[in-house]
Protein backbone atom coordinates (compact mmCIF):
# COMPACT_ATOMS: atom_id res chain seq x y z
CA UNK A 1 0.00 0.00 0.00
CA UNK A 2 2.97 2.31 0.66
CA UNK A 3 4.31 1.54 -2.82
CA UNK A 4 0.93 2.62 -4.19
CA UNK A 5 1.48 5.88 -2.28
CA UNK A 6 -1.72 5.43 -0.32
CA UNK A 7 -2.39 7.92 2.47
CA UNK A 8 -1.02 6.72 5.83
CA UNK A 9 -4.33 7.16 7.65
CA UNK A 10 -6.11 5.15 4.96
CA UNK A 11 -3.52 2.39 5.23
CA UNK A 12 -4.02 2.23 8.98
CA UNK A 13 -7.80 2.13 8.51
CA UNK A 14 -7.65 -0.71 5.97
CA UNK A 15 -5.18 -2.72 8.08
CA UNK A 16 -7.32 -2.25 11.17
CA UNK A 17 -10.51 -3.28 9.36
CA UNK A 18 -9.05 -6.43 7.77
CA UNK A 19 -7.18 -7.49 10.91
CA UNK A 20 -10.40 -7.23 12.93
CA UNK A 21 -12.26 -9.31 10.36
CA UNK A 22 -9.69 -12.09 10.56
CA UNK A 23 -9.12 -11.88 14.30
CA UNK A 24 -5.46 -10.88 14.14
CA UNK A 25 -5.57 -7.37 15.65
CA UNK A 26 -3.42 -8.48 18.58
CA UNK A 27 -0.76 -9.89 16.25
CA UNK A 28 0.11 -6.71 14.33
CA UNK A 29 3.24 -5.97 16.38
CA UNK A 30 4.65 -9.50 16.21
CA UNK A 31 7.42 -10.83 13.97
CA UNK A 32 6.64 -13.71 11.55
CA UNK A 33 8.71 -16.18 13.61
CA UNK A 34 6.49 -15.44 16.61
CA UNK A 35 3.35 -16.60 14.78
CA UNK A 36 1.85 -20.08 14.62
CA UNK A 37 1.04 -21.74 11.30
CA UNK A 38 -2.62 -20.78 11.54
CA UNK A 39 -1.76 -17.19 12.44
CA UNK A 40 0.62 -16.94 9.49
CA UNK A 41 -2.14 -18.14 7.18
CA UNK A 42 -4.49 -15.44 8.41
CA UNK A 43 -1.78 -12.77 8.06
CA UNK A 44 -1.10 -13.87 4.48
CA UNK A 45 -4.82 -13.74 3.75
CA UNK A 46 -5.03 -10.25 5.29
CA UNK A 47 -2.09 -9.01 3.18
CA UNK A 48 -3.97 -10.10 0.07
CA UNK A 49 -7.29 -8.62 1.21
CA UNK A 50 -5.97 -5.10 1.91
CA UNK A 51 -4.76 -4.83 -1.69
CA UNK A 52 -8.30 -5.36 -3.00
CA UNK A 53 -7.19 -7.31 -6.09
CA UNK A 54 -9.51 -8.10 -9.02
CA UNK A 55 -9.05 -11.82 -8.41
CA UNK A 56 -7.89 -13.93 -5.46
CA UNK A 57 -5.99 -17.18 -5.97
CA UNK A 58 -6.22 -19.17 -2.74
CA UNK A 59 -4.67 -22.59 -2.15
CA UNK A 60 -6.19 -24.10 1.01
CA UNK A 61 -5.91 -20.81 2.97
CA UNK A 62 -7.74 -22.17 6.03
CA UNK A 63 -6.13 -25.60 6.35
CA UNK A 64 -4.05 -24.81 9.46
CA UNK A 65 -6.88 -23.22 11.43
CA UNK A 66 -8.80 -25.02 14.14
CA UNK A 67 -12.47 -25.87 13.54
CA UNK A 68 -13.88 -22.77 15.27
CA UNK A 69 -11.56 -20.33 13.52
CA UNK A 70 -12.06 -22.08 10.18
CA UNK A 71 -15.81 -21.58 10.41
CA UNK A 72 -15.38 -17.92 11.32
CA UNK A 73 -12.84 -17.27 8.55
CA UNK A 74 -15.07 -19.07 6.04
CA UNK A 75 -17.93 -16.71 6.90
CA UNK A 76 -15.63 -13.68 6.56
CA UNK A 77 -14.46 -14.83 3.13
CA UNK A 78 -18.06 -15.21 2.01
CA UNK A 79 -18.89 -11.72 3.28
CA UNK A 80 -15.80 -10.34 1.52
CA UNK A 81 -16.94 -11.85 -1.75
CA UNK A 82 -20.50 -10.57 -1.38
CA UNK A 83 -19.32 -7.09 -0.40
CA UNK A 84 -16.72 -6.52 -3.11
CA UNK A 85 -17.83 -9.04 -5.75
CA UNK A 86 -14.22 -10.10 -6.17
CA UNK A 87 -13.63 -13.34 -8.07
CA UNK A 88 -12.00 -16.01 -5.90
CA UNK A 89 -10.36 -19.15 -7.30
CA UNK A 90 -10.23 -21.34 -4.22
CA UNK A 91 -8.46 -24.71 -4.00
CA UNK A 92 -9.57 -27.05 -1.22
CA UNK A 93 -9.89 -30.72 -0.31
CA UNK A 94 -12.59 -29.85 2.22
CA UNK A 95 -16.00 -30.47 0.65
CA UNK A 96 -17.71 -28.33 3.30
CA UNK A 97 -15.60 -25.34 2.26
CA UNK A 98 -16.37 -25.98 -1.40
CA UNK A 99 -20.12 -26.35 -0.85
CA UNK A 100 -20.47 -23.38 1.53
CA UNK A 101 -18.23 -20.91 -0.31
CA UNK A 102 -18.52 -21.78 -3.97
CA UNK A 103 -20.89 -20.24 -6.51
CA UNK A 104 -19.54 -22.87 -8.90
CA UNK A 105 -17.46 -25.92 -8.08
CA UNK A 106 -14.97 -27.73 -10.32
CA UNK A 107 -14.18 -31.26 -9.16
CA UNK A 108 -10.82 -32.68 -10.23
CA UNK A 109 -9.77 -36.32 -10.04
CA UNK A 110 -6.13 -37.11 -10.87
CA UNK A 111 -6.00 -34.08 -13.15
CA UNK A 112 -9.30 -34.89 -14.88
CA UNK A 113 -12.14 -32.38 -14.65
CA UNK A 114 -15.07 -34.56 -13.59
CA UNK A 115 -17.82 -31.95 -13.25
CA UNK A 116 -18.43 -28.20 -13.03
CA UNK A 117 -21.63 -26.79 -11.56
CA UNK A 118 -23.33 -25.04 -8.68
CA UNK A 119 -23.20 -26.73 -5.27
CA UNK A 120 -26.83 -27.80 -5.75
CA UNK A 121 -26.13 -29.30 -9.19
CA UNK A 122 -23.08 -31.17 -7.92
CA UNK A 123 -24.97 -32.60 -4.96
CA UNK A 124 -28.35 -33.32 -6.55
CA UNK A 125 -27.18 -34.40 -10.00
CA UNK A 126 -23.65 -35.86 -9.92
CA UNK A 127 -22.47 -36.82 -13.39
CA UNK A 128 -20.64 -39.94 -12.28
CA UNK A 129 -19.91 -42.29 -9.40
CA UNK A 130 -16.76 -40.43 -8.33
CA UNK A 131 -18.55 -37.09 -7.90
CA UNK A 132 -21.46 -38.74 -6.09
CA UNK A 133 -19.11 -40.38 -3.60
CA UNK A 134 -16.84 -37.36 -3.18
CA UNK A 135 -19.55 -34.89 -2.16
CA UNK A 136 -21.74 -35.58 0.85
CA UNK A 137 -21.21 -36.39 4.52
CA UNK A 138 -22.21 -39.04 5.46
CA UNK A 139 -21.37 -40.35 1.98
CA UNK A 140 -23.89 -41.63 -0.53
CA UNK A 141 -24.83 -45.32 -0.30
CA UNK A 142 -23.82 -47.30 -3.38
CA UNK A 143 -25.52 -50.64 -4.09
CA UNK A 144 -24.89 -53.00 -7.00
CA UNK A 145 -28.08 -53.85 -8.88
CA UNK A 146 -29.55 -55.20 -12.10
CA UNK A 147 -32.16 -53.68 -14.41
CA UNK A 148 -34.91 -56.18 -15.21
CA UNK A 149 -38.03 -55.90 -17.37
CA UNK A 150 -41.03 -57.55 -15.73
CA UNK A 151 -44.51 -57.39 -17.32
CA UNK A 152 -43.59 -54.27 -19.25
CA UNK A 153 -42.24 -52.54 -16.15
CA UNK A 154 -38.54 -51.86 -15.54
CA UNK A 155 -37.33 -52.50 -12.03
CA UNK A 156 -33.91 -52.41 -10.43
CA UNK A 157 -33.18 -55.51 -8.41
CA UNK A 158 -30.37 -55.56 -5.88
CA UNK A 159 -30.48 -58.95 -4.22
CA UNK A 160 -32.46 -58.15 -1.11
CA UNK A 161 -35.23 -56.08 -2.73
CA UNK A 162 -36.32 -54.27 -5.90
CA UNK A 163 -37.63 -50.86 -6.93
CA UNK A 164 -39.82 -49.82 -9.83
CA UNK A 165 -38.32 -47.00 -11.90
CA UNK A 166 -40.51 -44.49 -13.72
CA UNK A 167 -37.78 -43.88 -16.32
CA UNK A 168 -36.85 -47.52 -16.64
CA UNK A 169 -37.27 -47.86 -20.42
CA UNK A 170 -34.90 -44.93 -20.98
CA UNK A 171 -32.39 -46.51 -18.61
CA UNK A 172 -32.41 -49.79 -20.52
CA UNK A 173 -31.66 -47.85 -23.71
CA UNK A 174 -28.79 -45.91 -22.13
CA UNK A 175 -26.86 -48.79 -20.56
CA UNK A 176 -25.06 -51.48 -22.53
CA UNK A 177 -25.43 -54.12 -19.82
CA UNK A 178 -28.18 -54.59 -17.21
CA UNK A 179 -25.76 -54.36 -14.26
CA UNK A 180 -25.86 -50.91 -12.65
CA UNK A 181 -24.84 -49.09 -9.47
CA UNK A 182 -27.67 -47.56 -7.45
CA UNK A 183 -26.93 -44.52 -5.30
CA UNK A 184 -29.11 -43.17 -2.50
CA UNK A 185 -28.09 -40.45 -0.06
CA UNK A 186 -28.58 -41.14 3.68
CA UNK A 187 -31.15 -38.36 4.10
CA UNK A 188 -33.29 -39.88 1.32
CA UNK A 189 -33.86 -43.08 3.28
CA UNK A 190 -36.94 -43.36 5.50
CA UNK A 191 -36.88 -45.63 8.56
CA UNK A 192 -40.11 -47.09 9.97
CA UNK A 193 -41.01 -49.79 12.46
CA UNK A 194 -43.63 -51.25 10.14
CA UNK A 195 -43.40 -52.64 6.61
CA UNK A 196 -44.87 -50.81 3.61
CA UNK A 197 -44.62 -51.01 -0.19
CA UNK A 198 -41.05 -51.55 -1.38
CA UNK A 199 -39.76 -51.52 2.20
CA UNK A 200 -36.56 -53.39 3.03
CA UNK A 201 -35.86 -55.01 6.37
CA UNK A 202 -32.73 -53.83 8.17
CA UNK A 203 -31.05 -54.10 11.56
CA UNK A 204 -29.65 -51.09 13.41
CA UNK A 205 -25.94 -51.64 13.99
CA UNK A 206 -24.78 -48.25 15.33
CA UNK A 207 -26.56 -45.01 16.26
CA UNK A 208 -24.74 -41.65 16.20
CA UNK A 209 -26.88 -39.03 18.01
CA UNK A 210 -25.89 -35.56 16.78
CA UNK A 211 -28.55 -33.47 18.51
CA UNK A 212 -30.70 -32.25 15.63
CA UNK A 213 -30.40 -35.59 13.82
CA UNK A 214 -29.31 -39.19 14.21
CA UNK A 215 -27.03 -41.14 11.91
CA UNK A 216 -28.08 -44.80 11.69
CA UNK A 217 -25.62 -47.44 10.52
CA UNK A 218 -27.78 -50.28 9.24
CA UNK A 219 -27.12 -53.84 8.16
CA UNK A 220 -29.15 -54.91 5.13
CA UNK A 221 -28.63 -58.44 3.87
CA UNK A 222 -25.18 -58.44 5.56
CA UNK A 223 -24.22 -55.18 3.84
CA UNK A 224 -23.81 -51.74 5.51
CA UNK A 225 -26.12 -48.84 4.75
CA UNK A 226 -26.26 -45.35 6.31
CA UNK A 227 -29.41 -43.33 6.96
CA UNK A 228 -29.88 -39.87 8.49
CA UNK A 229 -33.09 -38.98 10.31
CA UNK A 230 -34.31 -36.03 12.37
CA UNK A 231 -36.97 -38.29 13.88
CA UNK A 232 -36.75 -41.94 14.97
CA UNK A 233 -35.08 -40.98 18.26
CA UNK A 234 -36.59 -44.02 20.00
CA UNK A 235 -34.74 -46.58 17.85
CA UNK A 236 -31.99 -48.64 19.46
CA UNK A 237 -29.05 -50.78 18.40
CA UNK A 238 -30.09 -54.31 17.45
CA UNK A 239 -33.65 -53.31 16.59
CA UNK A 240 -35.21 -54.57 13.35
CA UNK A 241 -36.68 -51.81 11.18
CA UNK A 242 -37.95 -51.22 7.64
CA UNK A 243 -36.37 -48.76 5.24
CA UNK A 244 -37.58 -47.25 1.99
CA UNK A 245 -35.97 -45.01 -0.62
CA UNK A 246 -37.25 -41.74 -2.06
CA UNK A 247 -37.66 -42.96 -5.65
CA UNK A 248 -37.23 -39.41 -6.99
CA UNK A 249 -33.79 -39.24 -5.37
CA UNK A 250 -32.37 -42.52 -6.62
CA UNK A 251 -29.22 -42.18 -8.76
CA UNK A 252 -28.45 -44.87 -11.34
CA UNK A 253 -24.89 -45.27 -12.68
CA UNK A 254 -23.61 -47.47 -15.48
CA UNK A 255 -21.41 -50.13 -13.91
CA UNK A 256 -18.75 -49.97 -16.65
CA UNK A 257 -18.48 -46.25 -17.46
CA UNK A 258 -19.64 -45.19 -13.96
CA UNK A 259 -21.56 -42.32 -15.57
CA UNK A 260 -25.01 -41.37 -14.34
CA UNK A 261 -27.74 -42.60 -16.69
CA UNK A 262 -30.96 -41.37 -15.05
Amino acid sequence: LKIRKMDKSKIESKVRDVSQRLGISKLLDRKPKQLSGGQRQRVALARAMVREPKIFLMDEPLSNLDAKLRGYARAELKKLHEEFGTTIVYVTHDQMEAMSLGDRIAILNDGVLEQVGTPEEIYENPKNLFVAGFIGNPPINIIEGTLIERNGIIIVEFGFSSYQLSSGIELMEKTKIPEIMLGIRPENITITKESKDYAIQAVIDVVEPLGRENIFHLIVNEKPLIAVSITNRDLNVGEKVWISFDTNRIHIFDKISQKKIN
